[in-house]
């Protein structure tokens, strides 16, 4: 199988090193400079201290032509229309794997010409070092569900992925997608808004009921069938990422846009068909929005 990852970030560049072990990976990236120093140098996987170098073919989405039997997209939720407008132009793949954070990518999928569509959520931890150099410093899974479409191709990439690097198959997309979006939601901004590590929001107890208050407001707009197990698993993130600085966080540190709209910005509108008053996410929600708005205004 021929693999399309699209996206040089983080997740493009760890997808890309992994399933280059299974499958003919060719990385499409926003810059043609990041796509010469891919060519130049391969991937530079590094993880347990140990650096390993795997060699993938890189290109711009400029010169994107001809896909491959699976397009992978791990780009961020606003850079999606400008990419899914690139595939509408050109014979693009017929199956396509979005692996973005939160539900708010949803309203994309509802209008790709794709046959058959995909959706995953990564658990893995994975920081970009440099335009070819990508650290995995948290093992996880990649579960994934049909969004709509065919199971076969999905199936046959489970099948011959990389034993090192789990697919999980999942029924249920939405519950799915679900599961990550609350983790997200009650993770990233609040980490991003104190500015602490994740483990912070379970050891100091101020920031521990402040999650709480804020999980119940969260768990009122997605009618959770388990608040209790749900909550827990928040917890169980935090403590097995104690040491770690959320994505969203660290989109702030470095003066890049974030993803609340994907997350906050999706629980937001969720709330306004129920005619519910949502707070908290309202003013997280606008407080990371000042936050980004301070690094513009900074540069």
């Amino acid at each position: 199988m021929k693999i399309d990852v699209i996206g040089g970030g983080a997740i493009g560049l760890l997808f890309a090193a992994y399933l280059s072990k299974s499958f003919a990976v060719t990385i499409f990236t926003k810059t043609s400079q990041q796509a010469a120093e891919l060519n130049k140098h391969g991937i530079v996987l590094v993880k347990d201290q140990q650096s390993v170098s795997f060699r993938v073919q890189a290109k711009s989405m400029d010169e994107y032509e001809k896909p491959g039997d699976l397009a992978i997209l791990a780009v961020k939720q606003y850079q999606l229309e400008t990419v899914l407008a690139k595939l509408s132009e050109i014979p693009a793949c017929d199956s396509l794997l979005f692996l973005q954070n939160g539900m708010g990518h949803l309203t994309f999928l509802e209008n790709v010409s794709a046959n058959n569509v995909y959706v995953g959520s990564v658990e893995h931890g994975a920081v970009k070092e440099n335009s070819y150099t990508v650290r995995h410093h948290g093992e996880g899974i990649t579960n994934v569900a049909v969004y709509n479409g065919s199971l076969s191709p999905l199936s046959r990439f489970m099948e011959k992925a990389p034993s090192g690097f789990p697919f999980i198959f999942q029924d249920n997309y939405y519950e799915m997608l679900l599961d990550k979006l609350i983790v997200n939601a009650m993770v990233n901004p609040l980490t991003a808004i104190l500015q602490i590590e994740n483990g912070l929001l379970i050891a100091n107890s101020f920031y521990y009921q402040t999650l709480r208050i804020f999980f119940s407001e969260i768990a009122g707009i997605v009618k959770l069938k388990d608040p209790e197990a749900s909550f827990e698993k928040v917890v169980h993130v935090c403590r097995q990422t104690a040491k770690n600085r959320s994505s969203m966080l660290k989109d702030i540190e470095a003066g890049r846009k974030t993803e609340v709209e994907s997350i906050l910005g999706f629980l937001l509108k969720e709330a306004e068909k129920q005619k519910k008053n949502a707070p908290l996410c309202t003013v997280f929600y606008h407080l990371i929005e000042g936050k980004e708005r301070e690094t513009e205004e900074g540069k």
